[in-house]
């Protein structure tokens, strides 16, 4: 499992590190446009999944902050931009620390709600690599809306470098 989770943690910055060079190709006027989308702009997804990160790499380090899961972290795009590679270098960490052990254990933390939860530590990090894919793919059909050609992000092109 552990080298599963350590191609996801590569994957996945390789995939946001795409998906951001492609954003940075947008105007200010595209990239903060209002959009028919749950986040309601590129920005706001791509500030979401940071919201998503920070709540869980705070829970897998024991705490569990408050945070609302539209709130805007960050409100310019470079410092988003900036945000984002220090978390992604964060998980790729984390995951490097981690041994058979550990994903086969259970972490114990608090909803967005409040209330206590128990969950296998290699479920967690499923949802959480999903999660990304899932909101990649929803900034991804923001991003066709727009001037600039989306990246492919398929982990077949990742893998075959």
């Amino acid at each position: 499992m552990l080298a599963h989770f350590t191609r996801f943690a590569a994957y996945n910055k390789w995939a946001n590190d795409k998906l951001y060079d492609a954003c940075d190709q947008l105007s200010d006027e595209e990239y903060f446009a209002k959009r028919q989308a749950f986040f309601g702009s590129i920005h706001g997804v791509l500030n979401h999944m940071m919201v998503g990160d920070t709540i869980w790499t705070s829970r897998l380090h024991g705490t569990s902050p408050v945070i609302a899961l539209n709130a805007e972290l960050y409100d310019r795009r470079d410092t988003l931009r900036e945000a984002r590679q220090k978390m992604d270098g964060d998980i790729i960490a984390y995951i490097d620390g981690l041994s058979e052990a550990d994903i086969a254990g259970d972490v114990t933390y608090k909803t967005t709600s409040g209330d206590p939860f128990t969950s296998e530590l290699s479920f967690i990090l499923q949802h959480f690599f999903n999660h990304h894919a899932h909101h990649r793919g929803q900034a991804h059909d923001l991003l066709s809306q727009t001037s600039v050609e989306p990246p492919v992000l398929d982990l077949l092109y990742y893998a075959r470098g």
